[in-house]
């Protein structure tokens, strides 16, 4: 039976985060595991009205449709980019099945066996799921505080030539750290100068609840791949996000997107966009953020408060995830387990990397949990951590 199957099916992982989320269905455990949105966040009534309005006024909702996707809600997307200073047209938009779409329509049209792909070190786990599809070879760059190692990443750039960069520049997943500025602009001299396309992953830029908002790597380079999406401000559940990409490769993503699934869904695209001009998404977006500042604040001041002092953590401005590391030595699987005995879940470290994992590192959402949650889930957890420390 093995023998019927394609050999690259036997090279990718599961999702460690969507097993997890199988454990976590006990209505008991306090999970931070998954990288759920707060489904307070979620504009149920006016979606509800916006459906009405597309279903009761249009019939071509429920038709085919372009692949490149619904022009209003693409002329919408290249509005909002403007707005950062981002020269974008409709004509640059792909609308794909949330962002996840994405990452497989460039591994589809970019990678061949064997082609080298840069990676942060640790990196979004989904993006090691969609192109490994494709059997590249996945090189890893560390990230420091302000964005990845800059001497590290010229020097993979010059050795092995990668057809693509793949990196969550904005609160990255899944350590919630930021590109600087300088390093943006770093980054753009490093890629101008060569073929790399650089593929710039945006889902929680909307997000930013302290500090300053920064303008995408992208207007620092002359080539590249920008993906976005509405999961994290609209609805997951509606599986919508974008590419935006230059007119030859828009060509490729629109012929790899047809052979996949002709178009996405044409109602969501319809009753995004009605939502959108409807309503201000500003005041939608600000509540969003207000509610993740104060659970992201209860989570840091509860981990200074139950975590042993030698338990480093990362303390994001904004997005849905923050990064800890215990003691070297330690593991993170070993206190998944214990944890997981005391009914609190979280992410292991191991999942987010390509090769040789740093195995004292997890992950936490703090998005998916109120107050209450937050603070007895890490109380119990520094519990856990403590229980493991005298193993």
């Amino acid at each position: 039976m093995k023998n019927l199957f394609a050999d690259r099916m036997s090279k990718v992982p599961r999702s460690f985060v969507r097993e997890i989320l199988k454990v976590t269905e006990n209505p008991d455990i306090i999970s931070f595991a998954g990288g759920l949105p707060n489904p307070l966040s979620f504009p149920h009534n006016e979606l509800a009205e916006a459906a009405a309005l597309v279903l009761s006024n249009s019939s071509k909702a429920l038709q085919y449709s372009s692949t490149e996707g619904y022009e209003p809600l693409r002329d919408y997307i290249a509005n909002r980019y403007h707005l950062s200073g981002l020269d974008v047209s409709s004509d640059n938009i792909l609308i794909t099945n949330g962002s996840q779409q994405g990452l497989d329509l460039v591994g589809k049209i970019f990678l061949n066996r064997g082609d080298a792909v840069l990676i942060e070190r640790p990196t979004y786990l989904a993006a090691i799921q969609a192109f490994g599809l494709y059997e590249p070879k996945f090189v890893s760059v560390p990230l420091l505080d302000d964005g990845v190692d800059l001497n590290i990443l010229k020097n993979m750039v010059e050795t092995f030539n990668p057809k693509i960069f793949y990196s969550v520049p904005n609160f990255q997943n899944p350590t919630g750290i930021t590109y600087s500025l300088e390093k943006r602009k770093e980054i753009g001299k490093i890629f101008n100068k060569n073929h790399t396309i650089f593929v710039e992953d945006n889902p929680y830029g909307e997000i930013r609840f302290m500090g300053d908002d920064l303008p995408p790597v992208k207007k620092y380079l002359k080539k590249s791949i920008l993906l976005g999406s509405f999961s994290k401000i609209v609805s997951p559940g509606m599986r919508l996000g974008w590419i935006v990409a230059d007119n030859e490769i828009m060509n490729n993503l629109v012929t790899a997107k047809q052979a996949s699934d002709l178009h996405s869904n044409f109602l969501s695209q319809m009753i995004v966009h009605q939502y959108l001009s409807d309503y201000d998404v500003e005041t939608h977006l600000n509540k969003i953020r207000k509610m993740y500042k104060i659970q992201r604040d209860c989570m840091t001041t509860m981990i200074k408060k139950y975590f042993p002092s030698d338990v480093k953590y990362t303390r994001p401005e904004g997005g849905m995830f923050l990064w800890v590391t215990l003691p070297e030595g330690m593991s993170s699987m070993e206190l998944f387990e214990i944890a997981l005995d005391d009914n609190v879940a979280f992410v292991p470290g191991e999942a987010f990397y390509s090769d040789d994992p740093e195995l004292n590192t997890f992950r936490l959402n703090f998005s998916n949990s109120d107050v209450k949650k937050i603070e007895e889930g890490i109380k119990r957890l520094g519990n856990s951590i403590k229980q493991l420390e005298l193993k």
